[in-house]
C-alpha cells in the first residue's frame, strides 16, 4: 500500500457537483493499493498515520499528532499511485489492484483509521473526483508498507 499524505488547512472532494467529503485542518490521504496488499499493511499504515507528529507545537517543532490538534482525515482512493511511466508516454496501471480487491481493503483502512478515534471523510470509490487540497507548509510524505 502507498499513501501520499498531505498536511492540509482544508480539503474537499466533489463528485458530480456535490461535496462528498470535506475537512478543515488535518491530512488528505491519497491511497494506492496493489495486488499483494493485506489488512496487516492497512493496519500498520493506519496506526502510523494516527500517531505521526506533523503539526507544530508552541516551539515550532513538529511534535503534535492529529488528535492533539483536533484534526481530521480526508481519504481518497488513488489507483494512479501505482502507475508506471518508465516506458513510452502512456503510464501502465497493471500494478494497481482491481476494484473488487482494492475497494474492500480501502474500506477496511478507513474503518481502521476511524477506530483510532479520528474523524475520517472519504471520496467516492471509482468516481471521477475533483479534489481541492490546501496543503499546509507544504508538508507531503509518501508512506509505504510492503508485504
Amino acid at each position: 500500500m502507498r499513501v501520499l499524505l498531505q498536511r492540509v488547512s482544508s480539503s474537499k472532494v466533489v463528485v458530480a457537483g456535490e461535496i462528498v467529503g470535506q475537512i478543515g485542518k488535518g491530512f488528505t490521504l491519497l491511497v494506492g493499493i496493489t495486488h499483494s496488499d493485506t489488512k496487516a499493511q492497512a493496519d500498520w499504515l493506519a496506526n502510523k498515520i494516527a500517531g505521526i507528529r506533523l503539526f507544530e507545537d508552541d516551539a515550532g517543532k513538529m511534535n503534535r499528532a492529529l488528535n492533539d490538534v483536533g484534526g481530521a482525515i480526508l481519504a481518497i482512493s488513488q489507483f494512479t499511485l501505482y502507475g508506471d511511466a518508465r516506458k513510452g508516454r502512456r503510464p501502465s496501471f497493471i500494478n494497481a489492484a482491481r476494484p473488487e480487491q482494492a475497494e474492500p481493503l480501502f474500506d477496511y483502512f478507513v474503518e481502521k483509521l476511524r477506530s483510532t478515534g479520528l474523524t475520517v471523510e472519504t471520496g467516492r470509490f471509482g468516481a471521477s473526483m475533483a479534489v481541492d487540497i490546501q496543503n499546509d507548509g507544504p508538508v507531503t510524505l509518501m508512506l509505504e508498507r510492503d508485504a
